[in-house]
Order: structure tokens, then sequence, then C-alpha cells
């Protein structure tokens, strides 16, 4: 068999997209589930063919196509936001702002961490790749600049603003008062509808989205469908890492095409890292 550029291009199309895939799917129920199928499909194959079983491969070739299927419909959640992420590349909406509009992840903390302390509890989704615009349009639109008293007069009960979770992009408050979706994940059932609500959103996107208990005063960080939970001393320090990550300026992977470039980056390993302040 001659091997030539064009198989050689081929291949290596192959090898990013199920990377791609393999990558995003890591550590998530339908990674699992992904594997799962993989071990098994290649099993009975291997079994059927390897003792001229035909009426078992048959019989494992219809499995396979039913068990596809069944993927797609159980795990919906999942393959909406590896399309997503997909689509994101395509998004190259110029920011409406320039850097000296967007808050820096030193006032954040800040303003999060007098809300907990207050214990005034608080919903922050911090986009990223994937617009969270179809989010928006069930809140009420602000376009703000970030400020203490303004998280302050939205999150303070009972104004009207204080329920749902708040939208940021570019460094702005671009809406609050947003439904997020609720996850379904069994071990959050102990949890309020902030922690299950912010699961859900980062599930469905890339967003990180950030969630500040009124009851423990705790601050939680969810990303890509995990949440992690800090109290005490190692909330500011540990929320200003996420942050310098989610803002625009701040390592320069929040913006449309930096977000591109980072998780290129991360699938390929090949293109240049870009510098860090």
């Amino acid at each position: 068999m001659t091997i030539n550029v064009s198989a050689i291009i081929q291949i290596a199309i192959l090898y990013l997209v199920f990377y791609a895939i393999l990558k995003s799917a890591k550590g998530s129920r339908f990674g699992q589930a992904l594997m799962g199928f993989g071990i098994l499909a290649a099993i009975l194959i291997a079994f059927a063919y390897l003792f001229h079983f035909d009426v078992l491969t048959r019989i494992v070739q219809f499995l396979l196509v039913y068990i596809a299927v069944s993927t797609v419909v159980i795990f919906q959640p999942e393959i909406r936001r590896v399309l997503a992420a997909v689509g994101a590349f395509g998004y190259f909406e110029k920011p409406k702002y320039g850097p000296g509009d967007a808050a820096t992840p030193d006032l954040v903390v800040e303003t999060l961490i007098r809300l907990a302390n207050l214990r005034i509890g608080a919903l922050f989704a911090f986009e990223r790749g994937i617009s969270l615009k179809g989010y928006e349009g069930t809140g009420i639109t602000l376009d703000a600049v970030f400020s203490r008293e303004l998280v302050m007069s939205i999150f303070t009960p009972p104004l009207p603003l204080h329920d749902g979770g708040a939208v940021m992009r570019d460094g702005r408050i671009s809406s609050a008062h947003c439904i997020f979706p609720v996850s379904n994940n069994p071990e959050l059932i102990s949890n309020g509808m902030r922690h299950r609500a912010a699961v859900g959103l980062s599930e469905e996107t890339d967003a990180l989205v950030v969630v500040v208990s009124e009851e423990s005063g705790d601050i939680s960080v969810a990303r890509n469908g995990k949440i992690f939970r800090y109290s005490g001393d190692q909330r500011a320090e540990s929320l200003h890492r996420w942050l310098t990550r989610a803002l625009p300026g701040a390592n320069g992977g929040a913006t449309r095409i930096g977000a591109i470039r980072s998780r290129l980056r991360g699938w390929t390993g090949f293109l240049p890292k870009g510098k860090r302040k």
C-alpha cells in the first residue's frame, strides 16, 4: 500500500478529531460510557471473528448500532457540550469594550469574598469560548461595568434581581437574573439550587461558574461538570487562580481568539503558548 501526502493528512485529521472527542469526554459520564462501549465492542468483535461465529457476529453488529443510538439519546447534554465547543471555533465576534472596561481578578475576588463574609448568596457565570447569549435571554440585560456596589445591589435580597445568576462577558456584567440549567447529577441532591445550576451550566458549556453560599459563606467553582469548594483562607487564593484563566487580559485565554488558541493548544500540543504576565 502506497502512503502519500493525502493519506497522511487524512490520518492526521482523524487523529485530531478522535483526540478532541476523547479529551472533551475525559472524566465525564459520557467518557466513562464511551470507554466501556469501546472495550465491550472490542471484546465481542474479537471473540466473534476469532471463532468464526457468524450468528454471533450479526448479533454483535446489531447491538453496536443499537448501543450507539442509545448513547446519543442518553448522553444528550454531554454531546451538546462537545458540539457547542466545536461551534465556538467560528465565534469571532469582536469584543465591544476595551481591556480598560474589564474587571480585574483582584476586584472580583474582593467583591465575592465580601459577599461571602456577609452571607449574601451569588451566582456568576464567566463566559469563555462558548457563548452564553442563549441564557442571557432568560434574565435582564445590564451590560454594566463590574463594581462592588453594583454586585451588592444585584444579589442583596429582596431586590428584584437577587434570584438567578449573572453572566460575565469580557469582564463586564452582561446580564443578571438569568436562569441556568440544573444538573441531574445524583451526587448533588443535598446541594442548593445555586450549586446545581452552576454544575448544570458547566456541563452544557465551558463557562467558569462561581457560587457564593449564603448559608456557610463558602465559595464554590464549577467547571466541566465538576464542583470545587473552598472555605476560610483558601477562598481568595483559589478563586484568584481560577479567575486569571477566565477574565480577559489575565493570561490571554479569555478572549474569543485566545480561548480558541488555548483549546487548540490543549488538543494538539503543537501551538506556541502565549505569554503570561
